[in-house]
C-alpha cells in the first residue's frame, strides 16, 4: 500500500511539474509578443533620421584672382576669334583720320594731339564701344544667368572682360602710335609710355563700357550710347583742347580717354613733361577704378534681376 501511494504521490507531482512549465511555455509567446512592432518602430525612426540628414556643404567660391584670370583668358580667345576682323577696322579708321588730318595741321601741338586721339581711338573702339555691345547682349539674351551660376566674384567677370578687351587693343594702338609719328616726323623715343597708357585708359574705357551695356535696358540702347561714346573720344580727342570752345572744352575733360591722350601726347616731345604725364596718368587711374567699380555693381544688379 504504501508503494502504490508513493507511486501516485510521484505522479501527481509530474503532472503538476508539466503543467507549470505549459505554463511558462505559453507565457513567453506574450512576453516577446510586443517585441516585433517596437523594432519596427525604431527601424522607421533610422529610416527618418537618414532622409533628414544634412546635404554636403557646397565647394567655396573661388578666389578673385584665379578666377579673374580664368575670366580673362577665357575672354581674349573668344575676342582674338570673334573681333579680329573689328580690331582691323578700328586700326584702319585711326590711319585713315590721321591721313585726313595730314594735310589741315602743319606740326607742333595740333600733329602731337592727332597721333595720340588716333591711337587711344582704337581703344575706345574696342574697350568702350564693342564692350557695351557685348554686355547689353550678353544681358538680353540671360548669357548673365551663366556666369551667375558660376562660383566666381562679380569683379573677377567684369575686371576679366575689359582687360582681355582692353589687352586686345595693343597691337592696333602700336601701329597707329608708330605709324602717326612716321607720318608727322614726330620722336618716338617717348613711345614707352603706351605700357602705362593702354592698360590704363583701357580700364577706364572698358569699365565705362560694361557699365552702359550692363545699365541699358535694351541692346540697341547699348550699342547706341557705346557709338555715342566712341564718337566722342573720336571727336573731342583728336582735335587739340585749347582750339575747342570752353563748353566743349569742359566736356572734354570730362572723358576718361583725354587722360590718356594728354600723357600720350606728351611722349611725343622732343623733351617730355614726364610729371604732368604721370599726372594725366594718375587722373586716368582714378576713373578707372571707378568706372570698374560702377561696372561692377551694374553686374550685379543685373545678374539678380
Amino acid at each position: 500500500m504504501s508503494t502504490v501511494a508513493s507511486a501516485q504521490a510521484q505522479a501527481a507531482q509530474a503532472g503538476r511539474n508539466g503543467t507549470g512549465e505549459r505554463a511558462q511555455s505559453g507565457d513567453e509567446p506574450k512576453r516577446g509578443g510586443p517585441a516585433a512592432p517596437a523594432a519596427t518602430a525604431d527601424a522607421a525612426d533610422a529610416a527618418t533620421a537618414a532622409a533628414t540628414v544634412a546635404p554636403a556643404p557646397l565647394a567655396p567660391r573661388a578666389r578673385l584672382w584665379p578666377a579673374l584670370a580664368a575670366v580673362y583668358r577665357a575672354q581674349l580667345s573668344r575676342a582674338r576669334v570673334a573681333r579680329i576682323p573689328l580690331l582691323f577696322v578700328a586700326t584702319f579708321q585711326s590711319l585713315g583720320i590721321m591721313v585726313l588730318m595730314r594735310g589741315v595741321v602743319d606740326g607742333g601741338a595740333e600733329s602731337r594731339a592727332v597721333v595720340a586721339g588716333s591711337a587711344v581711338l582704337v581703344v575706345a573702339f574696342v574697350a568702350l564701344n564693342l564692350l557695351a555691345q557685348y554686355f547689353g547682349r550678353l544681358r538680353a539674351g540671360g548669357g548673365l544667368d551663366h556666369y551667375a551660376t558660376l562660383p566666381v566674384p562679380a569683379a573677377a567677370v567684369v575686371l576679366g572682360a575689359a582687360g582681355a578687351y582692353a589687352s586686345f587693343t595693343v597691337p592696333g594702338v602700336l601701329v597707329t602710335a608708330v605709324a602717326g609719328g612716321v607720318l608727322y616726323q614726330l620722336p618716338l623715343s617717348g613711345l614707352w609710355v603706351l605700357v602705362a597708357v593702354v592698360p590704363l585708359a583701357g580700364a577706364a574705357l572698358a569699365g565705362l563700357g560694361a557699365a552702359l551695356g550692363l545699365l541699358a535696358p535694351k541692346p540697341e540702347i547699348a550699342t547706341l550710347c557705346g557709338q555715342l561714346g566712341m564718337s566722342a573720344a573720336l571727336l573731342l580727342g583728336v582735335l587739340p583742347g585749347g582750339h575747342l570752345p570752353q563748353p566743349v572744352g569742359l566736356l572734354r575733360d570730362l572723358l576718361p580717354s583725354t587722360y590718356g591722350v594728354e600723357a600720350l601726347a606728351r611722349g611725343f616731345q622732343t623733351r617730355p613733361d614726364w610729371g604732368h604725364a604721370a599726372l594725366d596718368l594718375g587722373v586716368c587711374a582714378a576713373v578707372g577704378v571707378v568706372s570698374l567699380a560702377l561696372a561692377t555693381w551694374a553686374y550685379r544688379r543685373a545678374a539678380v534681376r
